[in-house]
């Protein structure tokens, strides 16, 4: 008898339950994305139940409380993306949320695995995933970027405003080293990411799951500017955005302070403090990875497979300098030849180079100055479909600055050992004067 009537209290329970339903509006789509219709076709089926305005849901979609969740990650779905309106918006904006898209659904994070275990039909298969990336056909020839507009004076980089949640500008992200560097072809920008002191050594000891407290990145992006000489160089300066790791103080982000400062004034991005959610959702895919995209650039092994680059940074020890962990100064692409460049200076060179002059300007070196030009070849970023990363090195080519008397000391070492190359003298004096002549990439 007891059971029986907590049975029915149950169902009772149950169908009162039932009339606790807010809505999930269904609204005519106003302003569609565009794309052909194979594309559009995967859209519609495998996203629009949750990324658009219509209302698609199955029979045990509608029974409380399954429906609670259904309907908060449908108005959550939307909130992010809505593939019904998101043709309002610029080209250069649905083509990166497309980006973003293929991504998260890479990476496993989309569609939600709670989802198509009871909505199969909505998996994304490996055809479809070729399909959408091949309409997206990163590093297809683009139209100029638009023109970097100066402010009326120079800008202080210790009197920009915070971000606004808080976050405050790191005036001397400039001298931080390298991490590592991407090459966009979804969006056209060479990037810079750069590591504090904290950052930078636990990538070198692979104490990276989770980084440490203290961590900081600095992602510098500019726009690709191809040059006379065939080479891709970093154009005008766009944006740099800041990851801030304090486990406690950032708990509901990740553990990470986020922020982005766009434009020749660095102005804070953003309408408001919510612009968060667009990066720690951004992020979600790489959460085993401590919400970090980027591979290091380490010689350190860490178990996890995919979360550091050691190959890129096998310079063997027998090399005159080990210029990873100088500071950087620009870099380069050969898009014929699949490589990214990156120049780095010793101490004695980077007290010539102020990336805020203007940009077509090389450093007068001091006598005595190193300088390398590390050369990799390029793969497949496989954390962002888009992107490119260093490879294996090529090369290694490095310029000490001539003393009095003396010409500049040009040597280069290649190959797989990257073993000196006995004929480089032959072009030593055109390698030499094009390194020296390459202007910092330029900051505000």
């Amino acid at each position: 008898m007891r059971l029986g009537r907590l049975v029915v209290a149950g169902i009772v329970i149950l169908a009162a339950l039932q009339l606790i339903r807010p809505s999930i509006p269904a609204e005519a789509a106003f302003s569609e994305i565009q794309a052909p219709a194979q594309v559009k076709q995967i859209l519609e089926s495998k996203c629009y139940s949750c990324h658009s305005n219509e209302r698609r849901l199955a029979w045990f979609d509608q029974i409380v409380p399954a429906y609670w969740l259904v309907r908060y990650d449908v108005l959550s779905a939307r909130g992010h993306l809505n593939f019904s309106t998101l043709g309002a918006k610029g080209a250069g904006v649905q083509r990166a949320t497309l980006f973003e898209a293929v991504n998260m659904v890479q990476l496993g994070a989309m569609p939600l695995p709670r989802f198509t275990a009871l909505h199969p039909d909505a998996k994304v298969t490996p055809e479809d995933l070729a399909t959408l990336k091949a309409y997206l056909a990163p590093w297809s020839p683009s139209s100029a970027p638009p023109p970097a507009v100066a402010p009326a004076s120079p800008v202080s980089l210790s009197g920009i405003s915070p971000e606004l949640n808080g976050l405050g500008f790191e005036p001397m992200f400039e001298g931080w080293k390298l991490i590592s560097t991407t090459d966009r072809g979804d969006n056209n920008t060479l990037r810079f990411i750069l590591g504090n002191d904290v950052a930078f050594n636990a990538a070198q000891t692979g104490t990276i799951s989770p980084w440490p407290d203290g961590s900081r990145f600095a992602k510098i992006a500019w726009w690709q500017k191809p040059e006379a000489d065939g080479l891709v160089h970093a154009g005008d300066f766009i944006q740099v955005e800041f990851m801030v790791k304090d486990a406690a103080r950032y708990k509901d982000s990740d553990g990470w302070g986020w922020g982005r400062w766009r434009g020749l004034d660095l102005k804070p991005y953003g309408a408001d403090a919510h612009f968060v959610g667009e990066c720690t959702t951004c992020h979600m895919p790489v959460r085993g990875s401590d919400a970090v995209y980027t591979l290091p650039l380490t010689q350190a092994h860490v178990s996890k497979e995919e979360v550091v680059n050691n190959r890129a940074a096998a310079l063997p020890a027998s090399l005159p300098y080990q210029p990873l962990g100088w500071h950087v100064i620009t870099l380069l692409v050969d898009t014929k030849a699949r490589s990214t460049s990156i120049l780095f200076g010793d101490d004695a060179a980077m007290k010539a180079v102020h990336p805020r002059t203007a940009a077509t300007a090389a450093p007068a070196y001091a006598p005595g100055a190193v300088l390398a030009l590390v050369t990799w070849a390029q793969r497949d970023d496989p954390h962002w479909f888009g992107a490119r990363i260093p490879d294996v090195p090529q090369s290694v080519e490095f310029v000490q600055v001539a003393v009095a008397g003396q010409e500049s000391r040009y040597r280069r070492f290649s190959g797989t050992s990257l073993a000196e190359d006995a004929s480089a003298q032959t072009m030593g004096a055109q390698r030499t004067g094009f390194i020296l002549g390459l202007p910092p990439a330029a900051l505000p």
